[in-house]
């Protein structure tokens, strides 16, 4: 029988790894994780929790402008002392997380892994071994190819700066562009967003994507739709982005936000036997790659969910169960929610109005100004709509508003676990408070 120097390896440390590898190796399976950068890789260090630090005083401005005449004075962002917060607040991150899985057992190994068959990597010169190997290394920032593409940088490099630019030019309207636009709008940038199409956040449903855009440009926030960016230019006063027509916009910093790609190059996947494609490992529903002793979890997967670190946390711990014995089904998703970070949030879950538009579904929508808890702190733009099945089981929310999101964390159980008008009766939330809200509207 073939001895291996670990039960199961991990090739990095994301939350498509570090959420299932602890409590594997809790159970008394040898486990080691692999990583080049920093524990813990995008989320914690440059993605979610960085971002939500950046953004938290956009949230507070915003409050502040509402309630005029009730408080007084403006909220100003100190945009270097900002980021000086904001990486007190990730800087124990990686030791934190990288302490909790030694704790739990596992081996820490640094430096870049590459397979060199279906059950070893080698990293630094130096060969490892498993019986399973489980590949989570997620994903990087797309760049655009276009003559200057060295002029521009990625959302780490904006999270790092020390000083806001005057101008900043973004570059694609997903995610990262509208939620970095905002937090450098509200800090005194002057923005302008080049998007790609005609449509920003196109995941999203689009009559509450224009109103947040409406926001946005009454805030002086430029969107330049079908901009088709062709090129950027070192000139005296800034950076020439060339677009259109031999249109051009000058700016002094230049963020590619274009969308992200799943680390698969140079990671020996072809001499593992494992297949890819340009959107990244192909699994089936065990989440096992071609190489039946290999598998993927987190953004590195292609796959219809959405990638983000909901996904990547249930996939981790799906194969915890699986690799432990625990279970041998195959993983079955529930409704994943999602967020997109502008000020007004947009979020949602399940069935979305497009969707249900086209089948046998109750829609009921809410004008958020409406509900007295909203008129509190005197919100004046957000909507919701609700989506019922013919048993008026709540299955999905829609949500925009200052506090989308925990709207619709709310609302999840219900949507995921299908509860009956009763059982919803049943769950008597704390009040006053946004659930309260949120569920109430829901019943």
């Amino acid at each position: 029988m073939v001895q291996y120097d670990y039960d199961v390896l991990y090739l990095g440390s994301g939350h498509g790894a570090f959420d299932g590898a602890g409590p594997l190796a809790a159970t008394g399976k040898r486990v080691g994780v692999i990583e080049s950068d920093m524990i813990g890789g995008t989320c914690p260090n440059y993605g979610c929790n960085a971002k939500i630090t950046l953004d938290a005083p956009v949230v507070l401005q915003r409050t502040a402008e509402r309630m005029q005449g009730i408080v007084d004075g403006a909220v100003t962002i100190n945009w270097g002392n900002l980021v000086a917060h904001k990486q007190d607040v990730i800087k124990p991150l990686p030791d934190a997380i990288g302490h909790a899985l030694t704790g739990a057992g596992v081996t820490m190994i640094n430096g870049r892994g590459r397979l060199t068959d279906a059950h070893t990597i080698e990293v630094a010169g130096q060969t490892y071994t498993a019986d399973k190997i489980v590949i989570a290394t997620g994903q990087r920032p797309h760049r655009l190819a276009i003559p200057g593409d060295e002029l521009a940088h990625d959302s780490r490099a904006f999270m790092d700066l020390t000083t806001l630019p005057k101008r900043i030019g973004i570059l694609g309207s997903g995610y990262i562009s509208m939620e970095f636009a905002t937090i450098a709008n509200a800090a005194g940038a002057e923005v302008t967003v080049f998007m790609r199409g005609d449509q920003a956040l196109r995941e999203f449903h689009q009559p509450f994507v224009r109103q947040v855009m409406a926001d946005m440009e009454r805030r002086g926030i430029t969107f330049i739709p079908n901009a088709q960016v062709a090129g950027l230019e070192k000139i005296t006063d800034g950076i020439a982005v060339h677009y259109g027509q031999s249109q051009s916009k000058t700016v002094d910093w230049v963020l590619d936000a274009t969308g992200r790609v799943p680390n698969i190059e140079e990671i020996g996947l072809e001499a593992a036997g494992v297949v890819a494609t340009p959107h990244g490992i192909t699994v089936n529903d065990h989440l096992q790659t071609t190489a039946p002793n290999i598998y993927a979890s987190g953004d590195v997967l292609d796959k219809p969910q959405p990638k983000l670190t909901p996904t990547a946390t249930f996939e981790s711990y799906y194969l915890f169960q699986l690799l432990s014995g625990q279970t041998t089904a195959p993983i079955d998703y529930p409704a994943i929610p999602s967020t997109v970070y502008t000020t007004p949030r947009i979020a949602k879950v399940g069935v979305t109005p497009e969707q249900a538009a086209k089948g046998d579904y109750q829609v009921v929508r809410n004008h958020i100004p409406d509900d007295w808890y909203r008129q509190i702190d005197q919100e004046t733009l957000g909507d919701n709509v609700l989506i019922y099945d013919a048993d008026h089981h709540l299955v999905g929310a829609t949500e925009f508003s200052a506090q989308a999101e925990d709207a619709i964390n709310t609302l999840l159980p219900a949507v995921v676990f299908q509860y009956t008008p009763a059982q919803m009766w049943r769950l008597a939330h704390i009040f006053p408070s946004i659930s309260a809200s949120a569920w109430h509207k829901a019943r």
